[in-house]
């Protein structure tokens, strides 16, 4: 195998590739010795091959770790019959270049949509940490609603779940607006009653 001169992966010599499918067969079987051999061979150009595709060195290595890993892991469903080893490597450690490019490439677009609209992003941040908060608190609150007498429950209701105005509660229970706002003067002190008692 001519190995800088780029990736030309037909030019593998039949008894270099059928060495090489032997030593695929005992890496199969947890052969260290052949894992190491295989790594010493293929190697220089695998990386050279990560290189080109990533355009960086860090990166480049870790293609060429993540291939090798998955050779040492899958070595037993090579099929000498479907490619050679060399080319077999090959496509694995491109397949993972291509993993990691799709990666960085999702990662540098997240990056362009928060520095293009950075305040949808805290603001979306900021209400996802809040959340739980909100409906524990939410709980909370209707645990202590239950408590109240039927009307008081019933205005603090229509007023703050359904965000109906004084006067359209008034309209809807067909009571004077003064008993209203009475109603929820009353449920209202009486909620912070209750959440000071738990406090």
């Amino acid at each position: 195998m001519k190995r800088n001169q780029g990736f030309s992966i037909g030019a593998v010599d039949p008894a270099e590739d059928q060495y090489n499918a032997e030593l695929l067969r005992r890496i199969a079987l947890g052969d260290e010795a052949a894992f190491a051999a295989l790594y010493d061979r293929f190697s220089p150009v695998l990386h050279g091959l990560a290189l080109r595709m990533m355009n960086d060195a860090n990166e480049a290595e870790d293609v060429v770790q993540e291939g090798f890993t998955y050779i040492w892991r899958r070595a037993g469903a090579f099929d000498a019959s479907r490619s050679s080893a060399f080319a077999w490597a090959v496509m694995i450690v491109r397949n993972k270049a291509i993993d990691k490019l799709r990666v960085r490439l999702r990662g540098e677009r997240l990056r362009d949509r928060v520095n293009t609209f950075p305040e949808q992003f805290t603001d979306r941040d900021e209400q996802s940490a809040q959340e739980p908060l909100f409906r524990e608190r939410r709980t909370e609150v209707l645990s202590a609603l239950s408590d109240m007498p039927p009307e008081q429950r019933q205005a603090l209701q229509l007023a703050f779940f359904s965000g109906l105005t004084h006067e359209q509660i008034a309209e809807q229970l067909g009571a004077p607006l003064g008993t209203i706002k009475a109603r929820i003067r009353r449920g209202l002190l009486r909620l912070r009653q209750i959440f000071q008692r738990e406090i």
